[in-house]
């Protein structure tokens, strides 16, 4: 596990140079901060920054050169002791172009602002749609003007929006900082529909980019912007103060006491969890999780390949619903695969599921699962049907729901352990994260299987030395899109994270969506029994 986190760092640190030493020594030229830096003056140090969308874009549009963290530096921390979704266009990508997955991570973005009623700030530093990609960006729902329409219904929702041009703002980005309830302006910077080069070739008139629109434009002539700064601190310093003065909003009033330390140490989980799928006891996890160790299962002899009970995760109240990685044993003698989701667990968790809602406690997912039980015997008992039960639960629950993503997560499992189609508030995975339809090795051989059939249904015979290099060539591709960076990179989870630091994160997910008061009714439509 260090080894992999050492890795994984090393990952990191390469995408922390966004564009790389050469554009942020101009940046530097120019007297600016690259993205990093200016988040780092803006938030609280002493609380946590927990970033968002790290890997988003990575090892993708290599022919482009790359888009690191898809080209905007992104999360949710504390600026003046308010919690806040913060979006900062790294302009050493590409000058802050936007990719399709740098829309992707800006909609994912005021997604986590929206669903936790979060104020959202916008450090803006953007050529706009990077245009050889503009058929992926620019015109379908999911795509660039899907966040104009948010910043209107974050507005209509009384979600502070706060907008900095600290550089450029071109074409329709430049309806993101008018959008937002006060835009402020670092002399220098730009907000313009369309640059000299556009308005001279559009209607033939010269005029430069700050006639157009900088900062003393928009402060003093267009009266667009609200407040003009020498500096990008003397900004920054500025969202600081108008931060201090958020007035407190009603809370949803998850349940909250004094924290403790679990009496197991998390640094464990580290040598706990096996890098190589063998069995192990997901209370060995739980209990490094929760604060003193503690963790009151229910219906803890019925349905054991699913662990699900109470517990408090610095000091708050949350239900946990996790896979038992063991083997275990029903009362019958039956033996049960660890992984695997029996007609009993997904009974037991769909009711575990229901109480939490009952209690408004929040939910947390821990994934390690391989999928449903299959064969003649669970498909005679019903295991669709209980299957359909447990996902109508967590597609219908009301609370936040957060998942973690430690292991596997194969097929209709993920769906039914909250994964991202079943909109968690926040999803993370660990370093060993695998997520696909089915693990690599049935995926492998079922693909053989049927290329080999249809080759020989051509006549054509393989021998053995070539059809283990095609098991191999098909195994080593899926593997590679199912290992957690590719997830990440696509944004199919929020961040890959230490296990050591799990706790940290769910406490500061349910922080962030204590700060949503409505809970609405739980209905669960046609429930199968």
């Amino acid at each position: 596990m260090k080894m992999t986190l050492g890795d994984m760092q090393k990952r990191l640190e390469k995408i922390y140079e966004g564009g790389g030493k050469k554009a942020i020594q101009k940046q530097k030229e120019r007297n600016k901060l690259t993205a990093r830096e200016r988040i780092d003056y803006l938030i609280q140090n002493d609380r946590p920054f927990i970033e968002i969308g790290s890997f988003a874009g990575y090892e993708m549009y290599e022919e482009h050169g790359g888009c690191p963290a898809g080209g905007t530096v992104a999360g949710v921390g504390y600026v003046s002791g308010r919690q806040c979704v913060i979006v900062a266009n790294d302009q050493t990508v590409k000058a802050g172009a936007w990719f399709p997955i740098t829309g992707k991570k800006n909609l994912r973005m005021q997604e986590i602002a929206m669903e936790n009623h979060l104020p959202i700030i916008y450090l803006v530093d953007s050529a706009g749609v990077f245009l050889p990609m503009q058929d992926e960006i620019f015109p379908d729902k999911e795509h660039f003007g899907r966040i104009f329409r948010n910043n209107a219904k974050m507005s209509a929702m009384g979600l502070t929006q706060i907008a900095a041009v600290m550089g450029a703002c071109v074409a329709g980005g430049a309806y993101l900082p008018i959008m937002s309830d006060e835009t402020l302006m670092v002399e220098g910077a730009s907000i313009y529909l369309a640059g000299p080069y556009l308005v001279k070739a559009a209607i033939g008139e010269d005029a430069d980019t700050e006639t157009l629109g900088g900062a003393v434009t928009h402060t003093e002539i267009s009266g667009i912007a609200d407040y003009k700064f020498k500096t990008e601190q003397d900004c920054m310093d500025h969202i600081k103060r108008m931060m201090s003065m958020l007035g407190e909003k009603q809370k949803a009033g998850f349940d909250r006491i004094s924290s403790k330390d679990p009496k197991k140490k998390q640094e464990e989980l580290h040598g706990i969890f096996p890098h190589d799928g063998k069995p192990y006891d997901m209370l060995d996890i739980i209990e490094r999780i929760v604060d003193g160790s503690e963790f009151d299962q229910f219906k803890e002899d019925y349905g054991k390949t699913i662990v699900c009970g109470y517990g408090r995760i610095d000091g708050w109240a949350v239900g946990i619903v996790a896979n038992q990685r063991k083997i275990v044993k029903s009362k019958k003698g039956e033996m049960q695969m660890g992984g695997v989701i029996y007609n009993d667990s997904a009974d037991k968790a769909a009711r575990f599921i229901l109480n939490c809602n009952q209690k408004k406690i929040p939910l947390i997912f821990l994934q390690d699962v391989t999928g449903f039980m299959v064969g003649s015997r669970s498909e005679h008992a019903g295991i669709i049907k209980d299957g359909a039960k447990m996902v109508n639960a967590v597609a219908n629950s009301v609370v936040p729901k957060i998942t973690i993503i430690i292991g596997n997560s194969y097929g209709a499992g993920n769906y039914a352990m909250c994964g991202k189609a079943y909109d968690p508030r926040f999803i993370y995975a660990w370093p060993f994260a695998k997520i696909a339809v089915m693990g690599g090795d049935q995926a492998a051989k079922t693909l053989l299987q049927i290329q080999v059939s249809a080759m020989k249904s051509k006549g054509q015979e393989i021998p053995p030395a070539e059809e283990q290099r095609l098991l191999n060539e098909i195994k080593d591709r899926y593997d590679r899109q199912t290992s957690p960076y590719y997830a990440a990179a696509r944004l199919w989870v929020d961040a890959i994270i230490d296990p050591a630091d799990t706790r940290k994160i769910i406490s500061e997910g349910i922080a962030a969506a204590n700060h949503n008061p409505i809970v609405p009714e739980m209905k669960l439509g046609v429930f199968q029994v």
